[in-house]
């Protein structure tokens, strides 16, 4: 196998972790206002995703990393031609950290309850944007011969895009809301069931139509893998979504996560062998081919990940192995 296509393979991996781990991290952020009756409830929710948040965060920046060692043509016009709406990603994700460290810094409650919301403005905009995000990879941007991005930020933002967005966050909302069904206890529990349940519709609906959409605005039914990881995804959500109404919650966690890793692999299916896809051209888009580092970099990146990426998975399991129980009440700290 060529070590282009190894890391294509590698990059996948990585956004699959990313998505299945921070999807429920950004849906846990969603719901916090709105199942939290009080601040003890509030802290109990923020409590389910404490310890492993910012470990989740890491394989967003891994997979950069990643794009920018092996592919580095793409990171270049991927974060200049995205640039603002990679800022707002950016903000949006350092408001999330900084509330999570400092709503407890002071009892009143208006302060509490402003971080909390800071919280879930944090959580709403980088699961919206990735939406859109992706789905510009697969339908297309303006890139020219020079593989610079020569559009704007609006161009970014079309109906299949936003629909896109929209889809990602119900998404992962729905996500969140099986986690907590998971990690919590008593009337929380009934609160998530309730959440994933309208959930559940909201993203049924739009992930129908972006189906719809990624058939008339992309090529990536035209590939066979993708169009059935796609369906297949589709499968996983209507499993999940009947395992919430039977109260299956475990059942349904491990559904909702392959709704997860299938979407994100169709999509990765559909791009390859490009990267980035150019709706000016098709000969200008970004592929593993005219866009990687020298076969020795990749080389020796291969032997670096083969070494150290393990012991980080080693090491991520640990953590949720040892914070697998239930979060109540008594086990708040502060």
């Amino acid at each position: 196998m060529e070590l282009s296509i190894l890391w294509f393979i590698l990059l996948t991996v990585l956004f699959i972790g990313f998505f299945f781990l921070e999807g429920f991290d950004y849906g846990v952020g969603v719901l916090l206002p709105f199942l939290g009756k009080d601040d003890t409830e509030r802290r109990v929710l923020i409590n389910t995703i404490g310890p492993v948040w910012d470990g989740n965060e890491v394989w967003m920046i891994t997979a950069g990393g990643a794009m920018f060692a092996a592919f580095p043509h793409v990171y270049a016009t991927l974060f200049s031609g995205f640039y603002l709406a990679l800022f707002l990603m950016l903000m949006a994700l350092i408001v999330r950290g900084v509330a999570f460290e400092f709503r407890s810094k002071d009892e009143n409650p208006a302060w509490r309850r402003t971080w909390d919301w800071m919280i879930f403005v944090g959580s709403v905009i980088p699961a919206l944007l990735w939406g859109v995000a992706v789905t510009n990879l697969i339908k297309g941007v303006p890139i020219n011969a020079k593989m610079q991005y020569v559009g704007t930020f609006f161009d970014l933002l079309s109906p299949y895009t936003l629909v896109g967005g929209v889809a990602f966050l119900l998404v992962f909302t729905f996500h969140g809301a099986l986690y907590l069904t998971l990690k919590t206890e008593g009337e929380l529990v009934e609160r998530a069931r309730g959440a994933a349940i309208k959930a559940g519709l909201g993203a049924a609906v739009f992930c129908l139509t972006l189906v719809g959409m990624t058939y008339t605005n992309t090529d990536l039914f035209t590939k066979t893998g993708a169009g059935v990881g796609l369906w297949g995804a589709i499968v996983m959500f209507v499993g999940a979504y009947g395992a919430v109404l039977v109260k299956r919650y475990g059942l349904g966690f491990i559904l909702s996560s392959l709704t997860v890793v299938l979407t994100t692999i169709a999509f990765f299916w559909g791009l390859f062998p490009r990267l980035m896809v150019s709706s000016l051209n098709s000969a200008w888009s970004l592929t593993i081919t005219n866009s990687s580092s020298t076969p020795y970099t990749l080389k020796i990146m291969t032997i670096a990940a083969l070494a150290l990426v393990p012991v980080v998975l080693v090491y991520q399991g640990w953590v949720y192995w040892i914070f697998r129980k239930r979060v109540t009440a008594k086990d708040l700290k502060y």
